[in-house]
């Protein structure tokens, strides 16, 4: 008897063979799925579980302070004291406690330094001017009334007294504005905003700028600085590395009323010579040759470059020195067009070229006519006194 033989088996079908793979992996690929969705779903209560501390956390020690924040530090601790809160009362809206006001309650207020032992503080005209009441916070917080010693618009400064302060007052170290260099270090302490005792840091950003004050009158050797400056900060110093006044903060430069990184201090030089003549007598000299001159949009008008003379002050230099103003008709006789040999396009021009030569020199003065010109020399007086008769 033979052998027999098994039947042989059909091949399985290929087409099932790769359905039930591709059934296989996407039983896979959801099994996957719903663990990584189980995992993310239950990450927040894991981690609040597993790595949640109950405790206060260990402190991380720090080290040593960095130079320039220690000195930074120790500069603000030795300068703050010195500088104060300025508020002045308008006249329009007295009040016996007008230092809680706000500026739409009629006050206003800026910063301001003290600059002597006797209590004199000094601050930015434009911060004080028109109050009919004035006072002083300082850094210890207490209050105190102030009166007006001397003001000088042309330089946009201002003197104060403060009365009978408790406080022991700290006067602030005085520095020089002429050998400041681009660069270095600056720093503003003030009151922006009314926020007491801010500090901003930055660089002296550039030197003899010119800021436009008083009619006609132009404060030379200004410090542009790039620390922030606001509304608030006007009346308050600006510092060097060693904590010492170099300038007085007094403007800015902004489209939206706030620090654009432009702002200006008038120069510690300038400021120490007007408050000394402020202090001693309420006033500041004020160098020129007694002419009132015409506005420079009116002589850009008539297309004339330089100073058109109007009118001179009775007695004053321009006068006895032949110097003749427009005639009753309005026809134009002298116009000013140079000052020791720089070209004088402005009144402004003219008043620095007279603050440089100061009261009691004499001022070479180019001066045209009829078309013709000639030389002139007058001396430079308190034009302030011709102005007071």
């Amino acid at each position: 008897m033979s052998p027999s033989v098994p039947p042989s088996q059909p091949s399985p079908d290929p087409q099932a063979r790769r359905a039930r793979r591709t059934d296989l992996l996407l039983r896979i690929a959801v099994i996957w799925l719903l663990l990584l969705a189980t995992a993310w779903v239950a990450q927040p209560y894991l981690a609040s579980l597993w790595f949640s501390v109950s405790e206060p956390r260990t402190v991380t020690a720090r080290g040593e302070l960095a130079p320039a924040e220690t000195s930074t530090i120790e500069l603000f601790k030795r300068v703050s004291p010195s500088v104060v809160h300025v508020y002045a009362q308008s006249r329009r809206r007295p009040s016996p406690s007008f230092e809680q006001q706000d500026p739409q309650g009629g006050v206003q207020s800026g910063s301001g330094v003290i600059w002597d032992a006797a209590g004199h503080v000094i601050t930015n005209n434009h911060v004080i001017q028109g109050a009919s009441a004035l006072g002083a916070r300082l850094s210890s917080g207490e209050f105190v009334t102030a009166r007006v010693v001397g003001t000088a618009p042309n330089y946009d400064l201002a003197v104060l007294q403060l009365e009978r302060p408790r406080t022991a007052l700290r006067p602030i170290a005085i520095g020089s504005s002429s050998d400041l260099q681009v660069g270095q270090a600056a720093f503003a302490i003030g009151n922006p905003y009314g926020l007491e005792q801010t500090l901003t840091t930055g660089i002296v950003s550039a030197l003899q700028r010119r800021l436009p004050t008083a009619a006609a009158h132009e404060v030379s050797g200004v410090i542009q600085t790039d620390a922030a400056i606001n509304p608030g900060n006007s009346g308050g110093p600006l510092l060097d590395s060693a904590g010492r006044l170099i300038g007085l903060n007094t403007a800015i430069i902004s489209g939206s009323g706030a620090s654009a990184g432009i702002g200006f201090a008038i120069p510690v030089d300038s400021v120490n010579r007007v408050v000394t003549a402020l202090i001693r007598t309420g006033t500041v000299p004020v160098p020129g040759i007694g002419v009132i001159a015409a506005d420079e949009t009116e002589a850009a008008r008539l297309g004339i470059d330089g100073v058109v003379v109007v009118r001179t002050l009775p007695d004053s230099p321009a006068a006895r020195a032949g110097l003749v103003g427009a005639s009753e008709t309005g026809a134009v006789e002298d116009v000013i067009i140079g000052a020791n040999g720089q070209e004088v396009h402005s009144m402004s021009d003219l008043a620095a070229t007279l603050e440089n030569v100061g009261i009691g020199n004499e001022v070479k003065l180019q001066v045209m006519r009829d078309g013709r010109a000639r030389t002139v020399t007058v001396q430079v007086t308190d034009i302030s006194r011709l102005q007071r008769r």
